[in-house]
């Protein structure tokens, strides 16, 4: 070990954002153990041992600290006269340390500190990889699509790969080498293999994160996304309220010439939004959710949180929705159970 190889671990300290001391600690337990395999039995016993790095010239020091005690018992400790000898203001009770580094310790050093400096590399940039993606957990991140397999698309996130699985594909989406995605991560696991960051397209909070990018006043705290509802690469419901008066909802949520709402449209491969009016009154909410139907009478049954609509009769398809899906949606959305009558149904 000379002042080279200390040159070049403070070089990967620098490079890989590793802590410069925990990397010396880290070498020095495993001088430990090598010295311990290699030498450390004397007379059958094991000695104990300590060992430093002299971190700019990389001279190393191999100790075997002995408590000094009137009478020793073992390997590990040491008389007061031969203390004495060494410093007479040695006590019963100090720790004396003794070099007992052995002259060719410096080639096993060496391999031992390479073996143990790639292993905590290998860790530090896991580490520092997991911390990153952690902190990025429930947001969006783009990626590039590297290739597929067993219905799993992979996604290259520049410092690691994730997994797009089945269920986070949207329907009916290509995905095809080299094209960009915006995706949401959904967790980020840390494996004895490293980080796993699992995402998707799926995730109403893929929506959410869209509109906080696009709508300044949903990033600034003025409107509030107060609930989604979503069946991916068909329709979304957002549920939007303001906290300014002077500013509309929906308005900032659509945007001028309806760029906003059409730039996360596309971004969602012309996937539907209709963004509802959030209302604390329950009939009002539920009846903006049923939009585009017009909605004549909404009675709403607070025990068991469930609701009776009332429709023109040339609404009722429209509030029902294709395969039930609008009123599927409004019911997801505002966590009532929804019933839909005609006017002429109602009157029955």
């Amino acid at each position: 070990m000379n002042a080279e190889f200390i040159e070049a671990l403070k070089e990967i300290v620098k490079e890989k954002g590793i802590s410069e001391d925990l990397l010396f600690y880290t070498v020095e337990d495993a001088l430990v153990s090598a010295y311990k395999k290699n030498y450390a039995k004397v007379g059958g016993n094991l000695q104990n041992v300590k060992v430093t790095i002299d971190r700019e010239n990389g001279e190393i020091h191999v100790y075997t600290p002995k408590k000094v005690e009137e009478e020793p018992s073992n390997i590990n400790e040491m008389s007061l006269d031969e203390a004495k000898r060494i410093d007479p203001l040695y006590e019963v009770g100090d720790i004396v340390d003794i070099e007992v580094t052995p002259k060719k310790f410096g080639r096993i050093a060496a391999q031992t500190a390479k073996q143990v400096v790639i292993q905590r590399i290998k860790e530090a940039e896991r580490k520092v990889i997991y911390n990153e993606f952690v902190a990025k957990e429930y947001d969006i991140i783009t990626g590039t699509v590297i290739r597929k397999d067993k219905g799993n698309v992979f996604i290259d996130l520049e410092k690691i790969e994730a997994v797009l699985g089945p269920n986070e594909q949207m329907p009916g989406e290509a995905y095809n080498f080299n094209s960009k995605l915006k995706l949401y991560i959904v967790e980020v696991k840390n494996t004895t293999k490293g980080p796993q960051i699992v995402v998707s397209r799926t995730h109403p909070g893929l929506v959410k994160r869209l509109f906080e990018l696009e709508v300044p006043e949903i990033y600034n705290g003025i409107v509030e996304i107060k609930s989604i509802a979503r069946e991916a690469g068909s329709r979304t419901k957002i549920a939007v309220y303001s906290h300014d008066e002077n500013v509309d909802a929906t308005g900032a949520c659509v945007g001028p010439k309806g760029m906003r709402v059409q730039n996360i449209v596309n971004e969602l491969k012309n996937e539907k939004i209709d963004i509802i009016k959030w209302d604390k009154s329950p009939e009002t909410y539920i009846a903006n959710a049923l939009s585009p139907a017009k909605v004549l009478d909404v009675v709403i049954d607070e025990e068991n949180k469930s609701a009776k609509i009332v429709v023109e009769d040339n609404q009722l398809s429209l509030a029902i929705g294709k395969e039930g899906q609008n009123v599927r949606l409004a019911a997801k959305l505002t966590g009532w159970k929804i019933d839909i009558k005609s006017e002429s149904q109602a009157s029955e």
